[in-house]
């Protein structure tokens, strides 16, 4: 099998258009400059991973984001639609992850995209019932169709639609995105 691509699902730091569930104790500078720390570590722990990586960017704002990574990073515009059907645009083998989760690794990375030597799938759940991390060797659009995005069913419906096509997944370690204060409470490099 070929070496999964490693897609980062990226917005420009725009404030008052990243991170909103973070304004109230933020502002919407402190949360796009938050946003911004955060894609800026997910980028580069992309680039040490030895992974071949895009960005997956919403918006159009391709040559916004060469302009701040650099134009040897590859950048792709996400499309239309929902999050499941803008994941489901992304070719297999591939890993998907977003870029609000600082417990992602080099050595994390490396792990999922091993796990996919031996498994069809692997996840990395989030804490709040989500996942940080999907990866498959094969289609399965099946697992983004009519999901109940940023609720705590995303991650146990995955499990149960793999199951439905007797597929295990390999499971990563369960990690904290940083989606509110609390959470960021747990991270006080960024705050």
């Amino acid at each position: 099998m070929a070496s999964p691509r490693l897609s980062i699902f990226a917005r420009l730091p725009v404030p008052g258009k990243v991170k909103t569930r973070l304004i109230p104790a933020l502002g919407e500078e402190g949360a796009a400059r938050l946003y911004a720390r955060m894609l800026a570590r997910t980028v580069e722990v992309a680039k040490e991973s030895g992974l071949e990586f895009e960005l997956r960017v919403t918006g159009g704002e391709v040559a916004a984001f060469h302009e701040l990574f650099g134009d040897d990073v590859a950048v792709v515009d996400q499309g239309e639609g929902d999050l499941g059907a803008r994941m489901a645009r992304v070719e297999a083998p591939a890993l998907l992850i977003g870029s609000d989760c600082p417990g992602v690794t080099v050595p994390l990375l490396q792990a999922a995209s091993g796990a996919l030597e031996e498994r069809r799938v692997v996840l990395g759940p989030a804490n709040d019932g989500g996942y940080y991390l999907i990866g498959f060797r094969e289609p399965v659009s099946f697992l983004f169709e009519k999901m109940e995005w940023s609720t705590p069913r995303v991650f146990p419906e995955t499990l149960a639609r793999l199951a439905t096509h007797g597929i295990g997944p390999a499971i990563l370690p369960e990690l904290a995105d940083i989606d509110t204060a609390e959470d960021l409470a747990q991270w006080p490099e960024f705050e």
